[in-house]
């Protein structure tokens, strides 16, 4: 049996100015073809990876063909989605005959003129296999699910954790259902509620009230007859017709079932829509809390200008306060600021230089921070990471720097990206684990590695492109009205 396998992922954002270019779909974990995919993602956390050990489990040949996931950044130009998406169905077509697709998406993407660009991805394959042969797709929790995804694809299975530690098990269960469809004759019908609302940062899933609503998932998937379900919180920064939350249940050729099933559980999640949000106080205020409460080590989640969710990581609201309060045993982890690592790299290690810090971005990230900067350790910038998010895949964030001002460190990198773990800070001689203060530009992809140690983890809101209370975002394209928009417009 063979299944032919390809991923473009990609996170649209719609609001920030960082554009997606041909080289954004090199970055990352880069531009792979063929085997060279199954070489760099062997035993990692990644759905790919899944679908590897899925091929292993139940003796199927599994066919690459590519692999491209840019950092989450705007809508990527007509061009260059069509011939990365052409690249993906020409290496499809060579692979003829196969049995079965699976795919690896995001479920949030846009393209240029193109609102629904995992659909339009779904839609493309659908037309080059044909009506019979089963296309399985697993999907971030994140993502804006529209009809024609579940018209174009066999099966969705969106991931069940945030932070999304589940990535490889959901693409060993996206090749377990693709099995059931092939061996045992399963038909798989799926059907959809798009809830109207936008999910909050109340998103942990190992945490209340999130833990209840992945259980009631888990039960519904019990239920004689359901294949899988999943609930998608959406994707807030994108301004298309069908953002917003969702759930899609599939069933063995029970389409009433089904739609009853995603009714009843995105009805129950919306009666619940207050407990999704919460108001999170600033990093001052976080402190003073911390402070009350004695909850060392600290953990302080800057998660409006989170490089994950497509902003530029460079805001100085917290670093400003850091420095402000003239914390001890502090860190930020990490800001991209390259201009300031060539400074770094130019002084050289022991060196104490006066280096603006931060803020270059867009004047909503905040003003640089001027600091007296002594440049502790320099690096490449290489890791591999050690945490549960992405353990064992091999990244680099270029040139890297680890600074102090008094009790204060930061790492300044050339590359934009959340903290995802330790592993980048620790190669610049920065262990977080022993500081009182940890700083992260993150919104909680970050506490699968952090919060286990954690005294305390507090998400805290400061100004940047992301933060809604700013008024600088404004939706434009809703097909309907969404809780609780007039509350953020």
């Amino acid at each position: 049996m063979r299944i032919v396998t390809g991923a473009i992922v990609h996170e649209t954002n719609t609001f920030i100015p960082i554009p997606t270019t041909w080289e954004s779909y090199h970055d990352n974990f880069g531009y792979l073809r063929g085997a060279e995919i199954f070489e760099r993602f062997r035993n990692t956390n990644i759905p790919t990876c899944g679908f590897m050990e899925g091929a292993e489990k139940h003796g199927f040949e599994l066919i690459p063909t590519i692999y491209t996931a840019p950092h989450p950044s705007a809508p990527t130009p007509r061009d260059i989605f069509e011939h990365v998406l052409n690249d993906m169905l020409e290496m499809m077509e060579a692979a003829k005959p196969f049995d079965g697709v699976l795919l690896e998406l995001h479920g949030s993407m846009v393209a240029e003129d193109i609102d629904d660009a995992d659909g339009y991805i779904l839609e493309a394959v659908r037309k080059l296999v044909g009506p019979d042969i089963p296309i399985v797709a697993q999907l971030d929790i994140h993502s804006t699910i529209t009809q024609l995804m579940v018209d174009m694809a066999d099966v969705l299975i969106g991931r069940e954790t945030y932070p999304e530690v589940d990535m490889a098990e959901r693409g060993r269960e996206c090749a377990d259902v693709l099995m059931r469809i092939l061996r045992d004759g399963v038909r798989p019908t799926m059907a959809l509620h798009q809830i109207p609302m936008i999910w909050g940062m109340n998103q942990t899933t190992s945490q209340e009230p999130m833990l209840s609503a992945i259980e009631r998932l888990h039960a519904l998937e019990a239920v004689p007859g359901v294949i899988c379900a999943s609930i998608a919180t959406g994707f807030r920064p994108v301004d298309v017709p069908d953002m917003g939350a969702s759930v899609y249940v599939v069933t063995d050729n029970d389409l009433p079932l089904a739609q009853r099933l995603a009714d009843e559980l995105g009805e129950w999640l919306y009666e619940r829509r207050a407990e999704w949000h919460y108001n999170m106080p600033t990093t001052r205020e976080a402190i003073e809390q911390v402070r009350a409460n004695n909850a060392f080590p600290a953990i302080f989640a800057d998660m409006t200008d989170n490089p994950g969710g497509g902003s530029m990581g460079d805001s100085t609201g917290m670093l400003r306060t850091f420095l402000e309060m003239e914390l001890e045993d502090a860190c930020i982890i990490h800001i991209p600021d390259p201009q300031a690592v060539q400074e770094c790299f130019a002084a050289g290690e022991g060196a104490t230089i006066t280096l603006d810090v931060g803020g270059k971005s867009s004047p909503l990230q905040g003003e640089p921070v001027r600091m007296q900067a002594e440049i502790v350790k320099l690096g490449d910038g290489k890791f591999r990471h050690d945490g549960p998010m992405f353990h064992g895949i091999e990244n680099s964030l270029g040139p890297t720097a680890h600074i102090r001002q008094g009790g204060v460190h930061v790492i300044l990198v050339t590359h934009r990206d959340q903290a995802f773990d330790m592993a980048l800070s620790r190669t610049v001689g920065l262990e977080p684990t022993k500081m009182h203060y940890i700083g992260v530009k993150s919104a909680g992809h970050f506490r699968a590695a952090f919060e286990p140690w954690a005294g305390s983890v507090t998400l805290v809101s400061e100004p940047s492109v992301h933060n809604h209370q700013s008024g600088h975002i404004k939706y434009k394209r809703l097909k309907r009205k969404l809780y609780p928009i007039d509350i953020l417009d």
